[in-house]
């Protein structure tokens, strides 16, 4: 069995848990592991740039206090050495630096990478409940605006951080070899830094928290509106949609102000620490040098340090505000990786029964040798929509094997949800349904998905062409096959027709062909995957006459040898079923063959009369 949905499937929330940072630097340290030997040949590289980048004061001091009083006396041996070492140093340093950011890169990329596959993954992974409770364009930001923070820091400021950390560690010996007393005025001024960073850390995480929020309520917005443009136009919704798009970006406006405003304290306050501490240090230098307790060339080295010591500081402040936001946006991802699927595959699944080697109509994977498709039961099933009311009260059902069932009733009589379950999109509260007697929570996802196949009345298209679409029912089939596929549910008419045959491109979403024309290319892919199963969910809603007819005709081809659900408000659906079952409140309250229930004087034949009256 599978294990219990958790808590965390729910949609990810704006507040995000309190140890989520925690589990944020986790996910970091776990994308950085398999690629550790790469980390510390960089950080060997780092360390060189950083040595050479610091110890070229050290030349300059040797040069004025030892190089040029030689000089003066004709030996100029030691002030050229000085000059080679400073020019040695400059060159490694700048050869270091060139590695370091180059494999730095690299890492980054890569790291990013295995991060963008990770989240693809595991969205993919997420149940429907997950993805009708969260927004498409929260999940679009998760894998765009905060990846881009994310990589932003990991290409760029990382390794400004690395170096002016490890510029700062090795200043910070040096001018203790210098001098000490001046190097205690230096290290005094980080009393005051360590409580500014401390209390910055804290209120710029809490900014470019909401930045994050307020920027992923911008892209839903954004993308909800571009996905339904044809809504938005024809009910001139567009004044609207500017003034919650304009509130938004307000909040997203407000929230990196904020940020940068605590951005612009921290600098400013570590400025002026940094200008405190080397005012504090020209004038206890000066009188060091007047009383012979130092050299001019040491102080010289000691304000040069300070500069190059206090510099960092600056770099560090931009990368800290880099760090803030990767930081926010590193945890909003981990929120979304860190949730559990609710329907979640079996640890131990249980395969299905056999099904023989006889081939069906479809020409595919082979069905029963008497072709009768596989047996379903709802045993005891109850389910409610997280804590709502119970759409399934107290479900029973048996449908033999090969049997083709209409489900017909009211809206919200519960129909919908029934196939949901089947198709395993959501898990029942209580009960079980059963595959040829196997619980669908024992069987693995993929064999499930090749076993029962869904069409829907939305006949969702991908970009591409029209043999791609088809061949969605199943990659590895051949061109013929294709054709195959389509020449059966009457559509390979109509593709011969275009110019460019099964390689016409259908655009965003099927754009280029009509409704009853994406609904049939679903047809064609249903029955090129050849599955046990078939369930339509009002695949025939967006038909006209004469294409129902045609589908109509399709339909008994490719239900043969299989069992089939047919969710129908268009009663001439039913004519194809075995068994009709009527749905009212979660419960069945008719059941029997079309014809017995339309002579009867129940439900559905108060439907049927209905619907034959709208012909007349």
């Amino acid at each position: 069995m599978s294990a219990p949905a958790s808590a965390s499937a729910e949609a990810e929330p704006d507040a995000l848990p309190p140890d989520i940072s925690k589990r944020a630097r986790r996910l970091l340290f776990s994308l950085v592991r398999p690629r550790l030997g790469s980390v510390i040949v960089l950080s060997l590289v780092i360390v060189v740039s950083a040595c050479a980048a610091t110890i070229g004061p050290v030349f300059v001091a040797q040069a004025l206090d030892d190089g040029l009083p030689r000089a003066a006396d004709g030996d100029f041996g030691a002030l050229w050495s000085a000059i080679a070492a400073f020019v040695a140093s400059a060159l490694v340093g700048g050869a270091a630096s060139f590695a370091s950011t180059r494999l730095m890169g690299i890492t980054a990329q890569r790291i990013m990478l295995d991060l963008r596959r990770r989240l693809f993954r595991h969205i993919q992974r997420l149940d429907l409940g997950y993805h009708e409770r969260s927004t498409s364009g929260r999940l679009v930001a998760r894998q765009s605006s905060d990846m881009e923070s994310v990589q932003d820091f990991l290409s760029f400021a990382l390794i400004e951080s690395a170096l002016g950390i490890l510029s700062m560690a090795a200043i910070a010996v040096i001018l203790v070899w210098l001098n000490v007393p001046l190097a205690l005025i230096v290290f005094a001024g980080f009393i005051p830094l360590f409580f500014v960073s401390r209390a910055a850390q804290r209120a710029q995480r809490t900014a470019y928290r909401r930045t994050r929020t307020s920027i992923a309520k911008v892209i839903v917005h954004f993308t909800e509106t571009m996905g339904g443009i044809r809504a938005v136009q024809a009910f001139r919704r567009q004044p609207a949609g500017r003034h919650t798009l304009a509130r938004e970006d307000e909040q997203y406006c407000d929230a990196n102000t904020d940020a940068l405003r605590g951005v612009a304290w921290f600098s400013g306050l570590t400025r002026l620490i940094g200008n405190v501490t080397q005012f504090a240090i020209v004038i206890v230098g000066a009188w060091l040098v007047l009383e012979d307790a130092a050299q001019v060339g040491v102080l010289a080295a000691f304000l040069l340090y300070l500069r190059r010591f206090y510099n960092p500081l600056d770099e560090l402040v931009q990368s800290f505000n880099l760090y803030q936001s990767a930081s926010a946006a590193l945890e909003k991802i981990t929120a979304v990786l860190d949730t559990e699927p609710a329907v979640a595959e079996a640890r131990e699944p249980v395969a299905l029964p056999a099904t023989g080697g006889g081939e069906r109509a479809g020409g595919g994977r082979g069905g029963r040798a008497d072709g009768a498709g596989r047996a379903l039961e709802f045993r005891g099933v109850r389910f409610a929509y997280g804590d709502g009311p119970d759409v399934l009260p107290s479900f029973d059902l048996a449908v033999p094997a090969g049997q083709t069932v209409a489900l017909v009733g009211s809206t919200g009589a519960g129909k919908s949800t029934l196939v949901k379950l089947l198709t395993r999109f959501y898990d029942p509260s209580a009960g079980a349904v059963l595959l040829d007697g196997v619980d669908l929570r024992e069987v693995a996802n993929a064999q499930l998905r090749r076993a029962v196949v869904m069409v829907t009345q939305e006949s969702f298209l991908f970009s591409g062409t029209i043999a791609d679409n088809i061949r969605v029912g199943r990659p590895e089939a051949t061109d013929a096959q294709v054709e195959a596929a389509a020449r059966a549910v009457g559509l390979d008419d109509y593709v011969r027709r275009l110019p460019a045959g099964y390689a016409t491109d259908v655009k965003k979403r099927g754009g280029r062909l009509s409704s009853g024309q994406r609904q049939l290319v679903s047809f064609a892919r249903v029955f090129l995957a050849d599955p046990d199963v078939i369930v339509l969910d009002e695949a025939t809603a967006h038909l006209d006459i004469p294409s129902e007819r045609l589908v109509q005709n399709a339909l008994e081809t490719v239900l043969r040898g299989r069992t089939a659900i047919v969710i129908a408000h268009r009663l001439s659906t039913v004519e194809i079923a075995d068994r009709v079952l009527v749905m009212e409140h979660g419960r069945i309250v008719e059941d029997g063959k079309p014809a017995d229930l339309i002579a009867g004087t129940g439900r559905f034949a108060q439907l049927h009369a209905a619907w034959r009256d709208t012909l007349a």
